[in-house]
């Protein structure tokens, strides 16, 4: 069974920085994908990064390029999310999420398991 857990949110002023950790057990597959969205009540759950096993492939979302950045501990099994320079709008509930993939590139579709989330809010 693959258990995430995030760790690694809370308030920060605007220009500040983040580094959300996800760590990951139970993760047997070869190949996979994992990835951070976030949520902001009353909208739909928004991709944010994504990442291959081999961190060959990633995926960042156009809202957060230049700012965020995604990568991977593989001996410990941790995805992180380096946020930088972060404004209000990126103020939400960030989820980590893994799932087995194919052969091509991480997108955003079809996450098989979910961690709790972690709360990031950015405000002055």
């Amino acid at each position: 069974q693959v258990h995430l857990l995030e760790s690694g949110g809370g308030s920060v002023q605007p220009g500040g920085s983040l580094r959300l950790s996800c760590a990951a057990s139970g993760v047997d597959a070869d190949l996979f994908c994992m990835a951070w969205f976030r949520q902001v009540p009353g909208k739909e759950r928004e991709g944010v990064a994504a990442m291959s096993d081999d961190k060959y492939y990633t995926t960042l979302a156009d809202s957060v390029k230049g700012r965020f950045i995604i990568s991977r501990d593989a001996a410990e099994k941790t995805m992180f999310l380096q946020m930088l320079r972060l404004k209000p709008e990126d103020t939400a509930m960030y989820y980590c999420a893994s799932k087995r993939r194919g052969i091509g590139k991480c997108g955003f579709s079809e996450y098989e398991y979910w961690g709790q989330g972690t709360q990031v809010t950015v405000s002055s």
